[in-house]
């Protein structure tokens, strides 16, 4: 193998742009930036945000109620 090709491995800082937690990790870089980290994310804290887009939510709904209806 040759000597001196592989990248430094060093302890990186994580930083979250949502919720602005920051962690350490193991990277080739120094500092890292993620736009949602285990903190903030829906499937790790069970807390689910609509975004609601122009009534997409309501207009599901509804066609939910009229095929439960049937």
């Amino acid at each position: 193998m040759k000597a001196e090709i592989h990248p430094r491995y060093q302890q990186a800082h994580v930083v979250c742009g949502s919720c602005h937690t920051t962690f350490t990790v193991g990277s080739t870089r120094s500092e890292l930036r993620v736009d949602v980290c285990s903190n903030c994310h829906p499937f790790y804290t069970g807390k689910q945000t609509i975004v609601d887009t122009a009534g997409q939510v309501e207009r599901f709904q509804k066609r939910l109620e009229r095929s439960s209806r049937i």
